[in-house]
């Protein structure tokens, strides 16, 4: 593992210095992905496998996470799916897998992105400008819990509750989900939607969102045939109806924030959409 300082990074407007965890263990591609970065005026974090790759996401809280699933120490999906855990960072696997099945397991595992081997400079430019740019607007907003009818989403435990019991959301169930409660309040375009929950390279696949909308409503709405919560706007998008979103508290107990999601529904413990003509097939380099 090393640590690079990126140059000055004003000379790169919109890099601000962040910080990205190259997890990779060709040391050629290693390197030439730490140069990139650092002449872009990002600072890079390498670790050529898993065991490295843990603790510097818990000591180091990267901006966002390359991650090749071949490393010799520990099975790809598994190490993607440990890492979701430990942070919201966007995460982009980089991958000599171009088969459409690996890249729909990487993207339900918690990838935001996933691009194939080999690939140019400027397509890996574009992809991490496009996860900065999501996690930015994440941050940007201050809203922490959603509720709506028996349904709680705590967006910073990626946790969703109905009736006080855990439902299972797959990790594309839940960016969309989540997507959806931070933009509360207006209609959310396909476009932005397909951005925010799979990334830049989906746009147009608005097929994407009717699946997995149609799973969240099986386990959010009382009745899904008749969703209340998560609403389609014909032509425009889908609304998210606030009523008060709630922040935590100065004090210890924290105030209880309500969002009112418009149109949404399905039965609690419903089994994550199966993989699909939908699902995102994902580009590669």
């Amino acid at each position: 593992m090393r640590t690079l300082t990126g140059r000055d990074h004003h000379e790169h407007p919109g890099t601000d210095g962040a910080l990205v965890l190259a997890v990779e263990d060709d040391k050629n591609i290693a390197q030439m992905l730490a140069l990139t970065l650092e002449t872009e005026g990002y600072r890079v974090v390498e670790a050529s496998t898993g065991q490295r790759a843990i603790p510097e996401v818990r000591t180091r809280n990267p901006d966002l996470i390359l991650l090749d699933l071949g490393l010799p120490d520990v099975e790809g999906l598994s190490l993607l799916a440990d890492l979701r855990v430990l942070t919201p960072s966007p995460i982009i696997v980089v991958s000599a897998d171009h088969l459409e099945r690996d890249k729909v397991k990487a993207l339900d595992a918690g990838a935001n992105d996933y691009l194939t081997k080999p690939f140019s400079t400027p397509e890996l430019m574009a992809r991490i400008r496009a996860g900065l740019r999501g996690r930015a607007h994440v941050e940007g907003s201050d809203a922490t819990s959603v509720v709506f009818g028996e349904c709680t989403l705590d967006i910073e435990r990626r946790r969703l509750t109905r009736k006080g019991r855990p439902v299972r959301l797959s990790p594309t169930e839940f960016r969309l989900l989540a997507t959806l409660a931070r933009h509360a309040g207006g209609i959310v375009d396909p476009d932005t939607l397909l951005k925010e929950s799979w990334g830049a390279a989906y746009r147009h696949r608005e097929g994407y969102i009717r699946v997995y909308i149609h799973s969240l409503r099986q386990k959010i709405e009382e009745d899904p045939a008749r969703p209340q919560y998560l609403v389609n706007e014909i032509g425009l998008g889908y609304r998210l109806r606030a009523s008060a979103p709630t922040r935590p508290a100065p004090g210890p107990a924290p105030l209880n924030q309500t969002l009112v999601l418009a149109n949404a529904g399905a039965e609690a413990g419903a089994p994550a959409p199966a993989s699909s003509p939908w699902d995102p097939p994902s580009s590669g380099w």
